[in-house]
């Protein structure tokens, strides 16, 4: 199977190695091509990977059985666009960002008008730990078939509806929790490690909610979350925004969520603090940081 990566981020480059590893013929596309400053890390992203770097989206496509989008939300339907222009018949076009179902059935729509077949996915974990067998619930016609087709490469994939929208929804609806128990435990641990109460409310989360270990790890991996991907998860959540007012719903949750995520990165940089990818993270430490910061301004 031929593939086509657009976006060649996190997700992007670790589904493009993992291809490559099980024998497709892999392909990219990403904007930072043209920027000449990210140009070099990119293309030594894509050798790595063993996959073909191109330096415009219809070389990347051209002969391409899937065609994976993984870009931002604020550019998945700008992709979807320019599918509609560049694919032809035959091909599937994989939309796996983390939009709403509105946005994407406007990208179906705009895909299909070449022709190619358009497959919505909703990403339900992190890609990293999971690499190519992440979980994934697709939605579409050809969601069906697409799910068997990519079983035999290992991956992770069922598809729950014909219709899109459906798997969208699903996660845009889980975010509004999963984020949301983020941006808590966020605002939650930062105040109560200022009044120095963190043991003793980590202790009380513990007994009302036994074994998830608020006690252990959670607040490291919560918060971690927000610290790393903040930019990107509140752009996601805007989108969970979107959701909720096409239901006729307030987003009253999703919206004070995106406005967290922004301001813990907004202060973050403002201090001249960033997430260590090869640190271990540590919630206190990023607290009293931003305390002694703050004390200091």
């Amino acid at each position: 199977m031929k593939v086509a990566l657009i976006g060649f981020g996190e997700a992007g480059s670790i589904l493009g190695a993992d291809f490559a590893g099980a024998g497709c013929d892999v392909s990219m596309y990403d904007i930072l091509l043209g920027d000449a400053q990210a140009r070099p890390a990119m293309l030594a992203r894509a050798e790595a990977a063993r996959v073909r770097a191109h330096d415009s989206f219809a070389a990347a496509v051209a002969d391409a059985d899937l065609i994976i989008s993984a870009v931002t939300a604020s550019s998945s339907g700008d992709v979807a666009s320019r599918a509609g222009q560049d694919l032809h018949a035959g091909q599937v076009f994989l939309d796996i960002n983390s939009v709403s179902p509105g946005k994407k059935q406007s990208s179906c729509r705009a895909v299909e008008a070449s022709g190619a077949d358009y497959v919505e996915s909703a990403v339900m974990a992190p890609v990293p730990p999971y690499r190519l067998k992440v979980p994934m619930l697709l939605g579409g016609r050809r969601a069906a078939s697409l799910a068997t087709e990519l079983a035999r490469f290992g991956m992770n994939t069922r598809a729950i509806s014909s219709e899109i929208g459906v798997a969208s929804a699903v996660k845009m609806c889980r975010s509004v929790v999963i984020k949301g128990i983020e941006a808590l435990a966020t605002e939650s641990m930062r105040a109560a490690r200022h009044f120095g109460a963190e043991e003793q409310v980590l202790a009380s989360l513990n007994e009302t909610f036994p074994g998830m270990g608020w006690n252990k790890e959670l607040p490291d991996y919560l918060i971690s979350r927000v610290a790393e991907h903040g930019r990107r998860r509140a752009a996601e959540m805007r989108e969970v925004a979107r959701t909720l007012e096409d239901a006729g719903l307030a987003p009253t949750m999703a919206a004070a969520t995106a406005e967290l995520q922004d301001r813990l990165i907004d202060e973050m940089r403002e201090h001249g603090l960033a997430y260590a990818k090869e640190e271990p993270f540590s919630w206190r430490t990023l607290a009293d940081a931003l305390s002694k910061q703050e004390k200091h301004a």
